[in-house]
């Protein structure tokens, strides 16, 4: 019988670490392999993660809660199957067993204090090791890490607790700067109203979505796109689509593709604002703004884009969003975007201005495609007809996207869009 290592698996490039939500199998029990174990969530998405063979869970290296590196080991399964993982013996078990023991020990205290008298700092509390690089970085104490209010597991102090209470802290520094000292007032509730507790993905968007306006200057350029020919076509094929290729045919490949082809003339636009440094991007990366049923927002990528076909596009595209609304996607299918997209038409808007997903520069909200009286040219002069037509709302970084090339790109994506060959491109 082998005994070897279960690590916590990469979860997605720029994903280093994660939480460890809940385990589904206990010491002793029998898994089988891709049998998911436990629960982990990154600061993208929650997973279950399977095991890597089947036999037995002989240690549980890990608690629920902790925040735990990509690498490192989380378990211990005895099976009879050869492994890539390391095998392991009882010693190194035990040494395994009092590293994490030291581990814990050693972190209650910050990094720039261990070697004061840890008699007088030592804490009851455990905090991570991520809270305590954070507050490490902040000059924040240890007495004021154990005076805040943990939402985590049996009140443990999260990086969003820190992350609140440092907003918080500076906020009263500004307010205090400009002679207006802000305190924290007590909710008092009306009749009928009740307080409602954010869940953790809610805390994330809120938590983005704020920091993003803080690093952006927002800026916003409009067009309005005639999308009748398109309208007409995909009305008339739609049914015949859905029968042959059994999916559906819907209007945000299109955009997407539109979108792509533009982010190809304009490769500006295809870029990340980090550290006073353009860094341009080699692939068109989509991002694509899913509504789920509790109405929080989710935005997984579209990779590769200028790569694809149409009908891939499509294929792939109805995937993504299919999965993301059944709680189905894995840490990469949330990472690396380039550029995002968010069909703001879906919920009958005729336009929006949504906030940048950092460290990207811009993003693109569709409105409705409505029906509305129009002058057009014709061959025998100016005339009054009722045409499919939507607005395109492209919000980007002022700091390094001027008007100029912002709205020369929200243009383009309309130029694409009402010269848009939808048969031509199926059948391609």
């Amino acid at each position: 019988m082998n005994k070897i290592e279960m690590i916590m698996p990469k979860m997605g490039e720029s994903i280093m670490e994660g939480t460890i939500l809940k385990w589904l199998k206990k010491e002793g029990e029998v898994i089988n392999e891709d049998e998911s174990v436990l629960e982990v969530a990154t600061d993208k998405v929650d997973t279950e993660i399977p095991s890597t063979c089947a036999g037995t869970i002989s240690k549980i290296l890990v608690n629920e809660g902790d925040i735990v590196k990509v690498g490192s080991p989380i378990a211990i399964i005895e099976t009879e199957q050869k492994s890539s993982s390391k095998t392991i013996d009882s010693d190194y078990i035990k040494d395994l067993e009092s590293s994490f023991s030291e581990i814990k020990n050693d972190i209650t205290s910050p990094p720039e204090i261990k070697d004061k008298n840890k008699s007088e700092l030592k804490s009851e509390k455990f905090f991570s090791p991520l809270v305590l690089n954070i507050a490490s970085r902040e000059n924040i104490s240890l007495s004021d890490l154990e005076n805040i209010n943990g939402t985590g597991e049996n009140s443990r102090v999260t990086k969003y607790d820190l992350l609140k209470f440092l907003e918080d802290k500076n906020e009263i520094i500004q307010d205090a700067v400009n002679n207006e000292v802000k305190i924290e007032e007590e909710i008092i509730l009306k009749d009928g109203e009740e307080i409602i507790e954010p869940d953790r993905v809610r805390k994330i968007i809120a938590d983005r979505m704020v920091q993003s306006k803080r690093i952006s200057p927002h800026v916003t350029s409009f067009v309005e796109a005639d999308i009748t020919e398109v309208f007409n076509t995909r009305k008339e094929i739609k049914d015949d689509f859905l029968e042959k290729k059994d999916m559906p045919l819907t209007f945000n490949p299109i955009f997407i593709k539109c979108v792509s082809q533009a982010l190809k003339d304009f490769p500006m636009m295809n870029i990340s604002y980090q550290n006073n440094k353009i860094i341009k991007k080699k692939n068109i990366n989509l991002g694509i703004a899913v509504a789920l049923e509790d109405d929080n927002l989710i935005v997984p990528v579209l990779k590769n884009c200028e790569k694809l076909s149409f009908l891939e596009i499509v294929e792939k595209s109805n995937d993504l969003i299919d999965r993301a609304r059944k709680n189905r996607l894995v840490p990469d299918d949330l990472d690396g975007g380039t550029f995002t997209i968010s069909n703001v038409g879906s919920f009958g808007n005729v336009m929006g201005t949504p906030i940048i997903l950092q460290p990207q520069v811009g993003i693109i909200a569709i409105g409705s495609i409505r029906k509305i009286p129009s002058v057009i040219e014709t061959d025998k002069g100016d005339e009054i007809a009722i045409r499919n037509k939507l607005f395109l709302s492209h919000t980007y970084d002022h700091r390094i996207i001027d008007g100029a090339l912002g709205g020369k790109f929200a243009q383009k994506i309309g130029y694409y869009i009402e010269n848009f060959d939808l048969k031509s491109d199926i059948n391609t």
